[in-house]
C-alpha cells in the first residue's frame, strides 16, 4: 500500500478500538465490520467518506494529540488514489495530479479550437447569424467534435468505476439496496455527518450550506444534461432544430439548470475558500476549484448565450460556451467529476454488504 493508504488503515484502527463515531455516517458501522484494512478496504472506505467533517471535531485523538487522527484528510487523500488506481487508460491515471494544469491547457484549446473555427467558417467573430447556432458551426460538425469526446468520458469513467466496483468482490445487487444506494446519492444522506444540522463549517458550528450548494450544482447539471437530451430528441424524432422559443422544454430546463448551476459551483467556491485546512487534503485545492470554476464558466456562458443571441456578440459567445463545455467533458474521467461517481458506487456497496451477516458476529451464537 502506499504511505496514504498506510495511514488510513493507521486512522481506522484507532476508530475502530474507540467507535465513539460509529452512528456518524456509512463509513464508520463498514468499518466495524472488518478488523484489518486492505488495499481494497482502503479506498471503498474512502469513498463512502463525504468530507462532512464531523468526526473530525468530535475525535478525541485529532490534532493536536500525538495520535494524529484526522479522518477526513486522510480519506480525501486516498479518494485520489482511488481516482489514480482505477483510471482507463492507465497511463492517463496521473492526469489527476496534475488537474489544475490538465484544465487550464484543456480550455485554453477549446476556446482558441472554437475561436478559430468561428473565425475560418464566417470570416468574422462579430458577423450577425439571427439568432441561429447552426449558421456559425453546422450540426453534423458540432456533432462530430462532441460525441466522440462524451463517449470517450463515459467510457473512461464506467471502466474505471467496474474496476474499483470489481476490487470488493460484493454480494449480488438486490433492488432494495439499489432504491436505497439512489435514495442516498439523490438525497446526500450522509452530508449531515450524522447529524440533521448538516456539515461543520470552518468554526465548528453545524450548517446547511454545503449540502445546499451541493444540491444546486447536481440537479443543475442534470437538469442541463437534460434539456441537451431532451434538443437532442427534438432534433433527430421530431425534425425540430434549435433555436427553441423560451416556452421550450429544452429552453426550460437548461434555464433552470444553468441558474442552479451558478448558484451552486458559486456557493461551493465560497465554501471552499473558507474552508478548515485540516478538513481537506491540501494539495486537491487547483483540482477542487479548477472543476468548480469550470462548471461556472460552462453554466454562466450558456445563460449569456441565450441572452445575445439576436446580437453581433453570438459567434463569440457561442465559442466560448463550447469551448467551456468541450473542456469539462475532456476533463471529466481525469477529474473531481469522478468523485460522485466512485461514491454512488461505493454507497450502492455499503447498501448490499449491511444486508448481509457481520462477519464479525458470525461466532457470538
Amino acid at each position: 500500500m502506499t504511505g496514504d493508504e498506510a495511514e488510513v488503515g493507521r486512522v481506522l484502527q484507532i476508530c475502530n478500538a474507540c467507535r465513539y463515531c460509529e452512528g456518524f455516517c456509512a463509513a464508520f458501522p463498514a468499518m466495524t465490520r472488518r478488523l484489518e484494512f486492505g488495499k481494497s478496504d482502503v479506498h471503498y472506505l474512502a469513498n463512502l467518506c463525504h468530507n462532512c467533517g464531523a468526526c473530525l471535531h468530535a475525535c478525541q485523538y485529532a490534532p493536536p494529540h500525538e495520535f494524529v487522527v484526522n479522518v477526513p484528510q486522510a480519506m480525501a487523500k486516498v479518494r485520489l488514489s482511488t481516482y489514480s488506481e482505477y483510471a482507463w487508460p492507465p497511463a492517463l491515471g496521473k492526469l489527476y495530479q496534475r488537474n489544475g494544469l490538465t484544465l487550464t491547457v484543456a480550455l485554453a484549446l477549446g476556446l482558441a479550437l472554437f475561436l478559430l473555427l468561428g473565425a475560418a467558417t464566417n470570416g468574422s467573430l462579430w458577423g450577425s447569424r439571427e439568432g441561429s447556432f447552426y449558421a456559425i458551426f453546422p450540426h453534423n460538425l458540432m456533432v462530430s467534435l462532441f460525441a466522440p469526446i462524451f463517449v470517450f468520458a463515459v467510457l473512461a469513467l464506467g471502466i474505471g468505476v467496474r474496476r474499483f466496483w470489481r476490487s470488493e468482490r460484493p454480494a449480488a445487487v438486490s433492488s432494495d439496496a439499489v432504491v436505497e444506494a439512489a435514495r442516498d446519492v439523490l438525497c446526500l444522506q450522509y452530508l449531515d455527518g450524522g447529524h440533521r444540522d448538516g456539515c461543520n463549517d470552518e468554526n465548528d458550528r453545524f450548517t446547511q450550506r454545503r449540502r445546499l450548494f451541493h444540491h444546486f450544482t447536481f440537479y443543475g447539471f442534470l437538469l442541463c444534461f437534460a434539456a441537451t437530451s431532451v434538443a437532442t430528441l427534438y432534433h433527430y424524432l421530431f425534425a425540430l432544430s434549435a433555436p427553441y422559443g423560451y416556452g421550450s422544454l429544452p429552453k426550460l430546463l437548461g434555464i433552470a439548470g444553468g441558474v442552479a448551476l451558478v448558484i451552486g459551483t458559486s456557493g461551493l467556491f465560497w465554501l471552499n475558500l473558507r474552508r478548515h485546512a485540516l478538513q481537506q487534503d491540501p494539495a486537491q485545492r487547483p483540482m477542487d476549484r479548477g472543476f468548480i470554476a469550470l462548471l461556472f464558466l460552462t453554466a454562466a456562458s450558456g445563460l449569456v448565450l441565450m441572452l445575445v443571441k439576436q446580437t453581433s456578440a453570438l459567434p463569440l459567445a457561442l465559442c466560448v460556451h463550447l469551448g467551456a463545455v468541450m473542456a469539462l467533458f475532456l476533463t471529466l474521467p481525469y477529474g473531481k467529476f469522478a468523485h460522485g461517481i466512485y461514491r454512488s458506487a461505493a454507497l450502492l456497496k455499503w447498501s448490499i454488504e449491511r444486508r448481509q451477516p457481520n462477519p464479525l458476529q458470525l461466532g457470538d451464537e
